[in-house]
């Protein structure tokens, strides 16, 4: 009923909050609780997997606040994503200690190997979870509204600026490539021992981490419907569909662009924060622009500007990858850029859209019909109406 109330007619939002709740408690029992042996346990390696799609479905979600919502074609999305990574790992690597290969208390492996002498100054602080916690929101955060400022000011729009915010991930790219950046060159940071001063490996923090996938995706799916349905939300879909009448009216295009592509890049931040501690590893390969482009296809493909659509098509894109690179490996790419293709020429609304429509085509077909025979298709049963309209003795 407060679930009714909150959400109105849009109860898929309640309904997928309420699934990923779910997921976020009863997974983690039948994965930790419940013996290895019964039908109803959950593998560990499922739990990580599984784990990893919600990250992505949070990034893909974070995309489609400024693709499906304001109409910014990001393809530097999986900067911010592996910048929060980055936080994370900073954090994880200063969590070894001595327990490293060459067990120095204060650098990490990797600087021991290079000869450094002394921690860099961006690597302090990472030491504290708060901090890195902070990193992962301010890092991500500051690039976007840095590059949001200069961008959307000069009113860069349209394929100029999906080029430039690809070129954005493509220039950190090269930058965390080099050894003398101080993280860890073409390796990265991995070979990560705890978190929270839990043993990064155990069933426990792997369920806990998964939990917090889930619930972090939950969160997300609130907030962008929070300002997607706000008045906000309605100048950001004027931005989207008439950027110049909006400027007419009186708006600040810019401002609003801003504040969602600022707001877009701390969710994706947050999503890579929770993936790296699950993989096990950061390395600059999540820059590649292509994962970019792969985070497009996923929101494509589940319906972009519908909130619910960018987690299904993560959650089924990635699930097929899953399989294709286990089955035909050397097919999966033609797969997946057959499946944009696809998807842009028969599905432009992607799956969701096309329910949605299905939805709407069967409504009007009912209506249709009641209309031919004279009768409304929402009417109840007569009696039960003459029974309520009955005044009270």
């Amino acid at each position: 009923m407060i679930a009714a109330r909150f959400f109105g007619s849009d109860r898929r939002i309640a309904v997928t909050i309420a699934i990923l709740v779910a997921i976020a408690i009863i997974v983690p029992i039948l994965n930790v609780a419940v013996p290895p042996d019964s039908a109803f346990h959950v593998p560990s390696y499922m739990v990580a997997l599984v784990g990893k799609y919600l990250c992505y479905a949070l990034l893909a979600l974070s995309l489609d606040l400024v693709w499906g919502y304001c109409g910014i074609l990001s393809l530097g999305h999986g900067a911010f994503f592996a910048l929060g990574g980055y936080a994370m790992g900073m954090y994880l690597m200063r969590q070894i200690g001595s327990r490293g290969v060459y067990g120095n208390p204060i650098l990490p492996d990797f600087m021991v190997f290079l000869n450094w002498k002394e921690l860099p100054w961006f690597w302090y602080g990472f030491d504290q979870f708060w901090f890195a916690a902070l990193m992962v929101i301010l890092v991500p955060g500051l690039l976007a509204f840095v590059f949001g400022w200069f961008a959307f000011r000069s009113r860069v729009t349209g394929v100029y600026l999906s080029i430039i915010t690809q070129a954005m991930t493509y220039a950190l790219l090269l930058a965390f490539f080099r050894n003398d950046m101080g993280f860890g060159g073409n390796n990265g940071l991995t070979d990560f021992k705890d978190i929270l001063g839990f043993n990064v490996q155990a069933n426990t923090t792997r369920s806990a981490l998964f939990a917090a996938s889930a619930l972090a995706l939950a969160l997300g799916v609130l907030l962008t419907w929070l300002v997607v349905t706000s008045k906000y939300g309605k100048i950001l879909i004027a931005v989207r569909d008439a950027e110049s009448r909006t400027r007419f009216l009186g708006w600040r295009a810019e401002n609003v662009k801003l504040f969602a592509f600022t707001m877009s890049a701390v969710m994706a931040g947050i999503a890579g924060a929770l993936y790296v501690p699950q993989v096990g590893i950061i390395n600059p390969g999540e820059f590649e622009p292509s994962n970019s482009i792969e985070v497009v296809v996923w929101t494509a493909v589940g319906g972009r500007g519908t909130i619910i659509g960018p987690i299904i098509g993560a959650l089924l894109v990635n699930a097929g990858k899953s399989w294709f690179t286990g089955a035909i490996p050397e097919l999966w790419l033609f797969a997946l850029g057959g499946l944009f293709v696809a998807v842009t020429l028969f599905l432009p609304k992607g799956i969701v859209g096309l329910w949605d429509q299905w939805q709407t085509g069967r409504a009007e077909r009912a209506a249709s019909i009641a209309e031919e025979k004279g009768t409304d298709p929402d009417d109840t049963d007569p009696k039960i109406v003459r029974a309520q309209a009955q005044p009270a003795e």
